[in-house]
């Protein structure tokens, strides 16, 4: 059966296909657009790819449409001969009684019609009377929304053995340096240590589980041993910053005694920010290396614009830089709302672990044995050590 439209439709997505490749043909491997004859510059080139490219889009589709009229107009025109049984020598077509239910003016919903297919329904077959349909379940798990790990990466990690951290702090050091003339003196320093104790401290979480969900299904094991970790590593983010130190406690950087501090008062939340990280610069003279923000926070700065509506901190449709004054700027819901901690944070900050994560599993625990159950245990012993404390400030009223 001949289609013209179709022919013609074939016809510009040839001659489409054909512009298209004598451009790339004249750019040449390195795609130099600049090579192109007839375009005064390169970017009218790719302006003509793409509208190529587009222009084929719109004719792939109107193509796949008259294809399917086609197809159905051939199939209209086809011998619907009705013998139950087809003869080769005649070229009559064989209807399967599937079909033949297809084509009843019945099924097609004819009103008033009667289906001659000569079929005597004894049972109707349904997903009741035959299969159900069988539905296989997606691998893995959706995990429900928790927060995600911020802060724990800004401090550097070292082991100890001990139940307890100790270090020597130099709470004295007196610089009398100075020139002196020939037989004058020299001026005399004076240091003084005061020794520093910090707690190790646990952090732990449980799950009790049946033998069976561990044995019956794999993915039950994977994901306790991925989440239970998780929760331990996210109560630990939470504690390096508002943890108060009383045992069982962590000590947070935010509870951090003689920890300095900048009000935002009149200041723009920019300014308060950099003076922040000027008095860990001149006070505590150590070198700030990021800022902890609460995400509201940090979002009412990147919503930021000059009157003009420019927004400062980079366009919508950029990736918006996480950095501020040069800081790495990390947002935790865990740091306190509408205050921002500023801090040298990798040379004034040490986590000291004990001892890693641990998970462990007994069916020991209670009635558990005679139960079929078990108990899956995870656990962390470390402590935070904020070695200095003026390299560290807090910005309020954010």
């Amino acid at each position: 059966m001949e289609f013209p439209e179709l022919k013609e439709v074939g016809g510009k997505i040839a001659a489409a296909r054909k512009q298209l490749s004598d451009i790339f043909a004249e750019a040449g491997p390195d795609f130099d657009m600049t090579k192109v004859k007839g375009f005064a510059t390169s970017a009218e080139a790719v302006d003509k790819v793409r509208a190529l490219n587009a222009e084929l889009g719109d004719l792939a589709k109107k193509q796949d449409d008259l294809i399917v009229i086609k197809q159905g107009a051939e199939f209209a025109s086809e011998d619907d001969g009705s013998a139950e049984r087809g003869d080769q020598s005649t070229g009559r077509r064989v209807k399967s009684f599937g079909q033949r239910v297809a084509e009843s003016p019945v099924y097609r919903g004819g009103v008033g019609t009667k289906a001659d297919l000569n079929v005597d329904l004894k049972t109707l077959m349904s997903r009741s009377a035959g299969w159900a349909p069988e539905s296989l379940r997606d691998p893995g798990w959706v995990p429900a929304a928790s927060a995600p790990l911020m802060v724990t990466d800004l401090i550097p990690m070292l082991p100890t053995g001990q139940a307890a951290v100790k270090y020597m702090e130099q709470t004295t050091r007196t610089n009398n340096a100075a020139e002196r003339a020939e037989g004058g003196t020299y001026g005399e320093a004076a240091f003084a240590l005061t020794e520093r104790s910090v707690t190790i401290e646990t952090v732990g979480v449980w799950l009790p589980v049946t033998d069976e969900q561990l044995e019956d299904e794999p993915e039950a094991a994977a994901m306790i041993d991925m989440e239970l970790p998780f929760m331990l590593r996210q109560r630990l983010d939470s504690q390096i910053l508002v943890g108060d130190g009383n045992t069982p406690n962590i000590l947070g950087i935010n509870n951090k005694a003689s920890i300095q501090t900048q009000a935002k008062g009149a200041d723009p939340v920019f300014d308060a920010v950099l003076k922040g990280a000027t008095k860990v610069r001149v006070t505590g003279r150590a070198v700030p290396n990021a800022v902890v923000f609460h995400p509201n926070d940090w979002q009412d700065l990147r919503l930021t614009r000059t009157a003009d509506g420019i927004y400062i901190l980079g366009n919508p449709t950029d990736v918006g830089p996480s950095r501020i004054w040069g800081l790495l700027a990390v947002e935790s819901d865990n740091q306190t709302e509408n205050t921002a901690v500023v801090g040298d944070f990798a040379n004034f900050s040490r986590l000291r672990l004990r001892r890693d994560v641990l998970v462990e599993k007994t069916n020991a625990h209670d009635t558990y044995f005679i139960g079929g159950k078990q108990a899956i245990r995870a656990g962390i012993r470390c402590a935070t050590v904020w070695s200095r404390a003026a390299a560290f400030c807090t910005v309020t009223g954010i």
